[in-house]
């Protein structure tokens, strides 16, 4: 059982890979959860052709944004929310903490509804078990009980069932195109056609891009965990490796997208009342269009996928809440997370009917989280990578002051560029039929959310290191690329065995 928290792995702990790092990131969205969002593309009316572009447009975009945030992990042997305390403060890194769980539990729901409406549906055509809601909570009961095992033992466990997750569910999609090439057709047309009236034409653009937000969000939600995993990988890894690893993990998930995209243009062609707007439901019209022979593998793809899913998002969390209440370790702060988690997944699919409404919630969430990353990545360029591990973790350690105190332990410059273009992000949001912001409609319909939350967090965050400089001892000794500096002391670490020590120690390299 693993018995690190937050803090910094040590050295001959981190013996992860880059190859490691790949299978964590796609093990845990090569499942049915993301088959799910890669069938938004049809739901949003858009044709095989137009859904294959925006599910490109999405993973790729959403694979450049994420791949600098592995870099964090190796540099300072934690996970990303505390190495987020060089950039918004000792206490400010609570952000990237609060934005975690978020994440965490949206995608959680996510796999463990998506996998147990599966597990059940395989298991009524295949053995005639009846699909009441006795069936469904027990379906995800067994989910949530079984991944939250895994992430109590830890990152050696959950690295030994992704090895398994990567390679049997790639395998069981595989199956799947063999099951479902008879009755694909690539000339589905979705809704925008040429006899289309005025009022549906005028909604492409906006369903286009509203396709390729959800996609690239589930890329983007791994930016707050990609530290997890990559803490164990040995600081002297070229940092091109790690990010490659993190980028190519997102490009293979192009499998379970193109399964989503496919199979649903074939539900919507065969079974359309599946795909209906107003009530879809993507598993019911895979079971539906499947042949008896594949029952059993959705069965095994769903237990397979929930398990990677539930794993990457859950452990993540619980590791950091261990870090936000210092008072309990990691084991206890992942069952406790595990216990809400379980406890929001039956109240949203028994009692609020969050099911439909959840795409929407990991969206927002996502456009929040996006500046945050973009505060963290500009910070690690204009620090050229340079960090003091031990700084980072005086919270962790109920302690004051050190490199990152900043003004009473936030600093306000990162924390303005990420709530400003957070904020404007969601008042820009515009997913059609789902969720428009205030200003959602000032561009015709379409979503700019994202690009503008990402130009804005750019632009004020920068603007704002040179206007208001940071002190001097943040930087390392080759100091700040575009960034000024100012000569201002730094006060010493207090508290529990941070008495007298200097804060200028310089601890670690570029």
């Amino acid at each position: 059982m693993e018995t690190h928290g937050v803090d910094r792995i040590p050295d001959p702990e981190r013996t992860a890979t880059p190859f490691d790092l790949f299978r964590l990131a796609f093990g845990g969205a090569n499942t049915f959860s993301t088959c799910v969002l890669g069938a938004f593309p049809i739901l949003f009316g858009l044709s095989f052709w137009q859904g294959l572009a925006a599910t490109l447009l999405g993973v790729v975009t959403g694979a450049l944004i994420l791949c600098p945030m592995a870099v964090f992990g190796p540099a300072n042997g934690t996970n990303n929310a505390v190495s987020s305390s060089a950039h918004l403060g000792v206490h400010g890194r609570v952000v990237g903490s609060f934005l975690s769980l978020l994440t965490a539990v949206a995608f959680f729901s996510i796999s463990v509804w998506s996998s147990g409406d599966a597990l059940v549906g395989g298991a009524h055509r295949l053995f005639g078990l009846g699909r009441d809601d006795l069936s469904y909570a027990v379906a995800y009961a067994l989910f949530a009980v079984l991944v939250l095992a895994v992430c109590v033992y830890g990152f050696r466990f959950m690295l030994f069932v992704n090895k398994i997750a990567v390679t049997s569910a790639s395998a069981l999609f595989l199956l799947g195109a063999v099951a479902f090439a008879g009755d694909f057709d690539p000339s589905y047309a979705g809704v925008f056609t040429d006899s289309a009236d005025a009022a549906t034409t005028a909604l492409f653009w906006p369903s286009f891009v509203g396709s390729a937000l959800i996609v690239l969000s589930n890329p983007v939600s791994f930016g707050a965990f990609l530290g997890d995993w990559s803490r164990y990988i040995p600081a002297s890894t070229p940092r091109r490796k790690v990010m490659g690893a993190a980028f190519l993990s997102q490009l293979a998930t192009l499998l379970p997208f193109l399964f989503g995209l496919t199979t649903a243009s074939i539900i919507a062609d065969k079974a359309p009342e599946y795909v209906d707007p107003a009530a879809p439901d993507f598993v019911g019209g895979l079971l539906a269009i499947s042949p008896g022979w594949f029952f059993l593998p959705v069965c095994l793809l769903a237990l397979i996928g929930g398990m990677a899913t539930g794993t990457t998002a859950l452990y993540g969390t619980g590791l950091d809440f261990s870090s936000v209440f210092p008072r309990l370790s990691r084991v206890q702060a992942t069952l406790l997370v595990g216990a809400l988690s379980i406890a929001f997944i039956f109240a949203g699919r028994f009692g609020l009917d969050l099911v439909r409404s959840i795409s929407t919630f990991a969206t927002v969430i996502i456009t929040c989280t996006t500046p945050w990353m973009v505060v963290m990545m500009l910070g690690y360029w204009t620090r050229r990578g340079w960090y003091d591990p031990e700084a980072l973790q005086v919270f962790n350690r109920r302690q004051r002051g050190g490199r990152y105190w900043f003004a009473h332990g936030w600093n306000w410059r990162g924390m303005t560029a990420w709530w400003v273009s957070a904020l404007l992000g969601v008042l820009f949001t515009n997913i059609p039929g789902q969720f428009v912001g205030p200003f959602g409609d000032l561009a015709n319909g379409i979503d700019i959310s994202l690009p503008l939350s990402l130009v804005v967090a750019a632009v004020l965050f920068l603007t704002l290191l040179r206007l208001f400089p940071e002190p001097r001892a943040v930087y390392g000794p080759e100091g700040a690329r575009l960034a000024r500096t100012a000569d201002k002391p730094v006060p010493p670490v207090t508290g529990p065995g941070g008495e007298g020590a200097s804060p200028e120690r310089v601890v670690a390299g570029p």
